[in-house]
């Protein structure tokens, strides 16, 4: 039985505390016809609606003044098939729970972002990613959809449907929710495997003159740059024939809870109460994580808490000019008298053929740039996305940025083909907020 909330208005809030929304009712369906219901009813009432996953998109993609659709009780598994190698999931599981739910089973994904408290529907439709130099977003490792349009139907489509189901699939995958609300996801998996993870410290300019080698020679590398420094954290992510050697329980809460969770935050609060400490703070907080090699299973490497609340905007640039960017984000930061705390994350992937995928057509790097949660951040952002503008970067559709339908229309080749299908498939906007007005045009 599904639930409503109306009259109330709540106020609903996203994880970074930057955007809000006040809808006209909240439902909670429990099963695909209530959803596809929810749909007709919210069109016969002349509400717009939004489904919104664990808020953690940065941008109002999920924010609606009409209905908005919770989608916490279309979870679990639906099917497994051994065969063809796929999981079927209900739209609103949590990653944490699938990947906890695959490995019971011996299976995994093969890539995943470095966070898993997003919903499956939530963190594809924005093109969630981790780092890979052959393996790709989460969401290119999807196989088939199941969504309701605006009129209430439900369609299914995958890469082996008809040419409509197809260009549809194409574009679905990342959806940004102006299709339709995704109600299941199939996805790709592979026997479950072993990573070795070997994390240490390394100068930025060692990281910048060698990155070409780094990336080429490891099948996931990314690092964390800290501003006001020279340092960085690298990691290093490879398959592993064995034994399992986790990071002990110790080791742990030191380093992933007390020092980047704990301290972290702490930092954090020092810092915004008196922004001259930060350089001073920056250099301690890059001495303070050691080397480590661990191996273990893929969440558990792929994935770390995150606690402290942070606002955050990240590009994907062409992959050859991640480095002259980053030097040119270095001397922004060096001659602007900007302090900034939160170190920038850098990470790449392969091309894809999604349509609005931030990798779609072209190999990526992806800079990541963040500020904790209540810091003005606008001065810089606006800088940042400056020279990653510049560089014909292409925004997160989950994370802050200023861009609008004319700018994407220059950087994504195929932007035509996914405006076409959204007025196929919605010509009366029922999908329709601010944010979709503004990235994909009227």
């Amino acid at each position: 039985m599904s639930r409503t909330a109306s009259g109330t208005n709540a106020t609903w809030r996203n994880w970074g505390g930057n955007v809000a929304a006040r809808p006209a009712r909240e439902v909670t369906p429990a099963s695909v016809d209530e959803l596809a219901e929810a749909v007709r009813r919210a069109a016969e009432d002349g509400l717009k609606v939004k489904a919104v996953g664990t808020g953690h998109s940065f941008t109002s993609i999920a924010a609606t003044d009409g209905v908005l659709i919770r989608p916490q009780l279309l979870t679990g598994i639906r099917n497994i098939d051994r065969d063809n190698m796929t999981v079927t999931v209900e739209a609103g599981t949590p990653l944490k729970r699938l990947n906890l739910a695959l490995a019971r089973e011996g299976l995994s994904l093969t890539n995943m972002g470095d966070i898993m408290e997003q919903t499956v529907s939530g963190a594809t439709s924005t093109g969630t990613h981790g780092t890979g130099r052959e393996s790709a977003s989460i969401a290119a490792q999807i196989k088939g959809l199941e969504l309701v349009t605006a009129d209430g139907s439900v369609l299914t489509c995958s890469e082996k449907g008809t040419e409509e189901e197809r260009a549809l699939f194409a574009a679905a995958r990342i959806g940004l929710g102006a299709l339709g609300i995704i109600t299941a996801i199939t996805f790709a998996v592979e026997p479950i495997f072993l990573l070795t993870a070997r994390e240490e410290p390394m100068p930025i300019d060692k990281v910048l003159a060698d990155f070409d080698e780094l990336w080429a020679e490891n099948e996931h590398f990314e690092f964390y740059w800290f501003p006001h420094t020279g340092s960085t954290n690298t990691k290093r992510n490879n398959r592993s024939a064995g034994p399992r050697k986790p990071v002990s329980q110790v080791s742990s809460w030191i380093e992933d809870e007390f020092l980047s969770n704990g301290v972290f935050q702490v930092a954090q609060w020092v810092g915004r109460a008196v922004p001259a400490t930060i350089p001073t703070i920056a250099q301690v907080s890059s001495k303070a994580l050691s080397a480590r090699t661990y191996t273990d299973i893929p969440y558990k490497v792929f994935t770390s808490p995150r606690r402290v609340r942070f606002v955050e905007m990240e590009y994907a640039v062409p992959r050859e000019a991640v480095t002259e960017t980053l030097r040119e984000l270095k001397a922004m930061l060096d001659r602007s008298g900007l302090r900034v705390s939160f170190p920038v994350e850098v990470r790449t992937a392969p091309a894809d053929d999604i349509t609005l995928s931030t990798a779609s057509g072209r190999d990526s790097a992806y800079i990541a740039v963040h500020m904790v949660k209540g810091t003005p951040y606008q001065g810089y952002f606006t800088a940042a996305e400056r020279i990653f503008t510049a560089h014909e970067g292409r925004p997160h559709w989950g994370k802050v940025h200023t861009r609008d339908a004319e700018y994407f229309a220059g950087v994504y080749p195929r932007f035509g083909e996914f405006t076409a299908l959204r007025d196929r498939l919605d010509p009366d906007r029922l999908f329709q907020n601010d944010y979709l007005r503004r990235v994909l045009g009227t």
